[in-house]
């Protein structure tokens, strides 16, 4: 080690600014080790025209730099969109009644802001999708050539176990289940943030309410957001104010890649209509059964799959970041 400084790591986000994004892009603007070059919106939480407004809200709030911001696909490739805004609220965002933003989009849709952006970085980007994946489908099926300067995508979806929008599908991934498949095969390293530890990572009451009271007004939205998402209705009844970080837990994976416990593992997709469509079927095996003795062959990626998280440490991380 020479003691310099690592430079900060370029990133792309490409969202559907709910709370847990809106949480993502507080720490990635205040982070001194990640730049994060641009943001595209994709219609997930909330429709896609909501998404921008959160978006672009944010990065008001947080006081942060001007960042390219664009508008992406409104729909799934192939499915209608179906929101969430039974958990993140009517506006997408906790229905906090944040003032309209000044700031406006750019002038270019998401898959071309995101190809300029990641041929443009002279350091190759690491991108986090923490939303459906239609964009960065469009993208890598429009423009492969990006993948020579994607260092790595960092997505938050999918589950190894249990599934939230059905039994055993993630919303993310079910939302646009052949776009995640199209991602699988990008041919870059893919590390997947999902349900198994995107679920764990709860910043406690009291801490929270610390951030609801600081005169930071980036700081203060990282509070109320948190309490707006009661993170275990289940867990500690006398905490009713946890709040989980979410997807802000990908980035925090950027930033701190130690905290995540992960292992290269074949995942694909489930694409067939029914109660398994958008499960991430992720084979932890110790060695292959029947159906690839008799030659069945199946599309699977080896994907870093997220088994384990060090909680207190990406706690401590996001709230030394966004309460600086």
């Amino acid at each position: 080690m020479n003691g310099h400084p690592q430079p900060p790591v370029p990133v792309i986000i490409d969202c559907d600014t709910g709370v847990d994004d809106a949480l993502a892009l507080l720490f990635a603007v205040r982070h001194p080790g990640i730049d994060l070059r641009a943001i595209t919106c994709v219609a997930g939480n909330t429709d896609v025209d909501g998404v921008v407004r959160n978006t672009l809200t944010v990065l008001e709030q947080a006081g942060a730099p001007d960042i390219p911001v664009a508008r992406g696909a409104e729909r799934p490739l192939v499915e209608p969109a179906r929101s969430a805004r039974h958990v993140h609220g009517g506006d997408g965002m906790g229905d906090l009644g944040l003032p309209a933003p000044t700031r406006t989009p750019a002038d270019v849709d998401a898959v071309t802001l995101l190809r300029r952006e990641i041929l443009a970085s002279p350091r190759p980007v690491t991108l986090v999708p923490t939303a459906p994946l239609t964009n960065i489908a469009l993208l890598l099926r429009t423009h492969p050539e990006v993948t020579g300067n994607i260092e790595r995508i960092v997505f938050m979806g999918g589950a190894v176990e249990i599934g939230n929008a059905t039994p055993v599908a993630e919303f993310n991934v079910w939302h646009d289940p052949e776009a995640a498949a199209i991602l699988l095969t990008a041919g870059v390293p893919i590390t997947m943030y999902g349900l198994d530890v995107f679920r764990r990572v709860v910043v406690p009451g009291p801490l929270v309410r610390r951030l609801r009271a600081d005169p930071d007004a980036g700081t203060r939205l990282a509070g109320e957001l948190l309490a707006h998402r009661p993170s275990a209705p289940d867990g500690d009844p006398g905490d009713s104010e946890a709040g989980g970080l979410g997807d802000a837990g990908a980035i925090c994976t950027v930033a701190d890649p130690a905290g995540l416990t992960t292992r290269l593992l074949p995942v694909e997709v489930a694409l067939a209509p029914g109660p398994t469509r958008g499960q991430t079927i992720v084979d932890r095996r110790a060695r292959p059964g029947e159906s690839e003795i008799h030659g069945e062959d199946r599309e699977t990626a080896l994907v870093d799959v997220a088994l384990d998280v060090d909680v207190s440490r990406f706690v401590k991380l996001y709230l030394s970041t966004v309460g600086r």
